[in-house]
């Protein structure tokens, strides 16, 4: 997914201002319906958080934890690395990272997309509810932990625990898997789930072809499981 030019944005530094500020000045242009690129990141927290539909934001340079939080629609391009929790809680719209996305991308995130060009750290899309997450590197570890819903697809492969918990959510893994998470499983997609994926990474200019997909799901024992039995638990 492309960014206007950079020449067609307005241009806000971020640098040692508070972040309030920052925000604001974000807010003001996005009401005013100009696209945004701030400059000077300086890997400042919580920035482009709450942002709606409409808004066109470009951060050039890293940012920090928790950037594009509660999403509702924006479209938020990180040109190098950022935090944990990208994404957070997002409902809607789509974040590009260029770099590394940190701990927990796509946390509780209930809709929309996030795209990460480099790898992931561990808890990706944890407890999600839905949406997209696309890792062109590998995704750490306890990724998908406890997702409800959604999609997760990392084409580098991921660290141990992958899919642990999961409850209704998918690990789409293209490459090595460093080990199943509790009570997760890998099934063979059928032909009408890979054509979503290579549809959805297609969209994204990636070639889903010819990939050794694993999909990993739900063993669904924990669906049934009784705080009772603890016992039942420790063979889980």
């Amino acid at each position: 997914m492309g960014s206007k030019n950079m020449a067609e944005r307005v241009e806000i530094t971020a640098g040692d201002r508070p972040v309030r500020e920052i925000n604001q000045d974000i807010r003001g242009q996005v009401q005013a319906g100009k696209p945004i690129v701030v400059s000077n990141t300086m890997s400042r927290h919580n920035l482009g958080v709450g942002l709606p539909a409409g808004a066109d934001i470009l951060f050039k340079g890293s940012v920090g934890y928790y950037c594009g939080g509660l999403n509702d629609g924006a479209r938020i391009h990180v040109t190098r690395d950022c935090g944990w929790g990208v994404g957070e809680a997002m409902a809607t719209g789509h974040i590009t990272v260029d770099g590394y996305a940190g701990m927990s991308a796509g946390a509780s995130m209930l809709g929309g997309s996030i795209h990460v060009r480099g790898n992931a750290g561990p808890r990706c899309g944890v407890a999600m509810k839905g949406g997209d997450i696309i890792v062109e590197g590998s995704i750490g570890y306890l990724s998908g932990f406890m997702a409800h819903a959604g999609r997760i697809i990392a084409l580098g492969g991921t660290d141990d625990a992958a899919g642990d918990s999961l409850w209704g959510g998918e690990v789409w893994v293209d490459g090595p898997i460093g080990s199943l998470g509790v009570d997760s499983k890998i099934i063979e997609p059928d032909s009408v789930e890979v054509e979503s994926v290579e549809a959805l990474l297609a969209q994204h200019g990636l070639d889903g072809s010819g990939r050794d997909w694993k999909k990993i799901v739900s063993a669904q024992r924990l669906w049934h499981f009784e705080s009772r039995d603890a016992r039942a638990w420790l063979m889980i």
